[in-house]
């Protein structure tokens, strides 16, 4: 049974990770990995050719018209570098320049331009090839951040586009002699020499049932403050720049305005604006992962198969549930597990530093974790119950076999020589045969008590629900008790009772077991030792003596004939019995007090009061549950 909880942890864990409950976790700890990565060295192998609020100010409006950007080009041109992305649209002439723009954008091979697929689209210049055209649509995950480059996609009408992103690759990595191909290992994969770019299934990795039409990949941004060189397009216009930055480079040109909000939204970026860089930072981004992938090694996010990740999650469970039953002292149980859970995150880290794996870190921090720390307290706490049961069982059978060979041995002989009716009277006999069955009853109802239900209290054959409310609960007591063949029982004509509601908040269970006790020891002095009573009261309800507060009150009285019965107690200094010293414990517990005292003109009052915390609402008038009158005769 102990190991039923960390099983059914581990259960649930995989159910809500397949119901993508997880999915947002594990793409915050994909991103604050890439985040806490080592600066990378600087890609001098893409330049960003920005053009930002100071350039927009200085041509005086946007979008920037045609002739800037074609004298932009062909200065950048001058440079020799091996590849240049234009990544603003030019659907539509921007005068004046157009003519210009057109003649440099036609006369260069290697300059490539942006388009959009999805709705609403925008088209690539109608004077370029389709091969010198590439979208630059992204998927955002459920969060809003972008996490996956898509480097192909297919249009309605059957015609397979390719990405801004993949067309600057596919020719910077041409000169090098890698061409796009098929891959090997995964036939639908896009590849260059060795490196495939596998694309994503809708349950990859922390995905679960994500968009993952086209050709996506999950993009391994490149870390550090100042991954790719920047400039400005005044920089180049002027001659600020060094030529070796720009030869045989990847240069982009994009807008850097804050003001025109081209933003990418990304939380494993380090970047001045956090969440934040420009669209043109994230092409970069895109790119640099393909050709570092193909010329230098540097790995791809790779996501492991689905069974050895859940295999990987039970795994995880699985020790953290045996430490949990090894280790017995809480204090070690946290320095292990917290060790642990440091070990995990510092290999789930490493993979994706060295080798690129994303491996399910939270739900398996998650199972680790409560099967570790939660689950062993439970079972700590159960076996520790299971002993105090134990021990309470062994008392109890100690108790009994000494009560067994002791007094109810002595009652049974007494009991086998009271047959002769010369020897003891027929009404002694039986009250010698009730007591010897009351006695070995306790047994019973004692074992029932300590080992069945806390929350029922025995005084017979039937147990009482302690839940209920505390006027219902008295009353079955009462009923209960009343129930027993007892001399003082027996002379009753009239039962005088009131039971209405009591403010029972802040009674704990033992404080209910102990009143339900108080009430039946009460009753008990009457059946036992005033046998001839004939008229009983019993109060049980909230009564408001004074502004102060409201108070609880039960109260048994009866109108004994013979008031130098033994259960009178009159004095308050005097010790008193068992009940009695068991009712001072209990008054004292609740703050209130307990009293007995001679009824008038006879009999006795047995009353504890105690304090219900509530201000008075005097004058108080409380609507009675149950408040009967029995009258069994004249």
């Amino acid at each position: 049974m102990g190991l039923v909880p960390g099983v059914l942890v581990v259960a649930v864990v995989i159910a809500t990770r397949g119901l993508g409950w997880w999915q947002g976790l594990e793409w915050k700890a994909l991103d604050t990995f890439l985040r806490s990565r080592p600066a990378e060295p600087l890609d001098d192998r893409i330049v960003i050719v920005g053009i930002g609020e100071a350039d927009i100010q200085q041509v005086g409006t946007y979008p920037i018209p045609d002739r800037y950007l074609a004298d932009l080009i062909t200065t950048l041109e001058t440079y020799q570098p091996r590849v240049i992305g234009l990544d603003i649209y030019r659907d539509l002439p921007v005068q004046p320049g157009h003519d210009e723009f057109r003649t440099v954008a036609q006369g260069l091979e290697h300059l490539v331009t942006i388009e959009k697929l999805l709705p609403p689209p925008v088209t690539g210049p109608n004077f370029l090839p389709p091969e010198r055209i590439g979208f630059v649509d992204v998927v955002p995950d459920g969060d809003g951040f972008w996490r996956r480059s898509l480097l192909g996609a297919a249009t309605d009408d059957g015609v397979y586009h390719f990405a801004f992103t993949l067309r600057l690759a596919e020719r910077y990595l041409a000169q090098a002699g890698l061409s796009l191909e098929n891959g090997i290992r995964n036939p639908v994969a896009m590849r260059f020499g060795p490196v495939e770019l596998a694309p994503l299934t809708p349950n990859a990795g922390g995905y679960v049932g994500a968009d993952m039409g086209g050709h996506q990949v999950l993009v391994n941004y490149r870390s550090g403050p100042s991954p790719f060189r920047r400039l400005t397009m005044a920089q180049v216009q002027t001659g600020q720049v060094e030529p070796e930055w720009l030869r045989d480079r990847i240069v982009l040109i994009g807008v850097t305005a804050p003001s025109i909000k081209d933003f990418a939204n990304s939380a494993a970026i380090v970047s001045d604006n956090p969440g934040l860089v420009f669209g043109i930072e994230f092409q970069a981004h895109a790119i640099s992962q393909i050709i570092s992938a193909a010329l230098d090694n540097r790995p791809l996010l790779r996501v492991w198969p689905q069974p050895i990740e859940y295999g990987w999650i039970i795994l995880w469970g699985a020790a953290g549930l045996g430490l949990g039953r090894i280790l017995r002292h809480p204090l070690w149980q946290l320095l292990v597990v917290g060790g642990g859970s440091l070990v995990l995150l510092g290999t789930g880290f490493g993979l994706l530093l060295w080798q690129g794996w994303w491996i399910p870190v939270v739900p398996t921090l998650a199972v680790f974790t409560v099967n570790g720390v939660v689950f062993p307290l439970f079972y700590w706490y159960d076996r520790g119950l299971r002993s105090r049961i134990q021990e309470r069982q062994r008392v109890i059978d100690n108790t009994f076999s000494a009560i067994h060979n002791g007094p109810l041995q002595t009652l049974s002989q007494l009991l086998r020589e009271s047959r002769d009716p010369a020897q003891m009277s027929p009404a002694l006999h039986r009250r010698l045969h009730d007591l010897n069955r009351d006695l070995r009853q306790v047994y019973t109802l004692v074992q029932q008590e300590a080992l069945i239900d806390k929350q029922q209290i025995y005084l017979g054959p039937q147990g009482i629900d302690l839940s209920l409310p505390l006027h219902q609960l008295l009353y079955q007591v009462y009923t209960q008790t009343l129930g027993k063949d007892l001399p003082g029982f027996q002379t009753l004509k009239v039962k005088l009772i009131e039971f209405e509601p009591m403010s029972d908040r802040t009674l704990s269970l033992d404080d209910r077991r102990d009143l339900c006790r108080f009430l039946q020891e009460a009753l008990l002095n009457v059946g036992k030792h005033a046998p001839n009573t004939t008229r009983l009261w019993i109060t049980c309800k909230q009564i408001a003596p004074e502004p102060a507060g409201v108070q609880n009150l039960i109260r048994v009285a009866d109108n004994n004939q013979d008031n130098r019965s033994e259960h009178l107690v009159y004095d308050s200094n005097a010790t008193g019995g068992q009940g009695t010293q068991q009712a001072e414990q209990l008054s004292k517990r609740l703050r209130g007090q307990f009293r007995r005292y001679p009824n008038s003109p006879t009999g006795t009052v047995c009353e504890l009061v105690w304090p219900t915390g509530r201000r008075s609402l005097w004058p108080f008038k409380p609507t009675a549950l149950i408040k009967r009158s029995k009258h069994p005769g004249k």
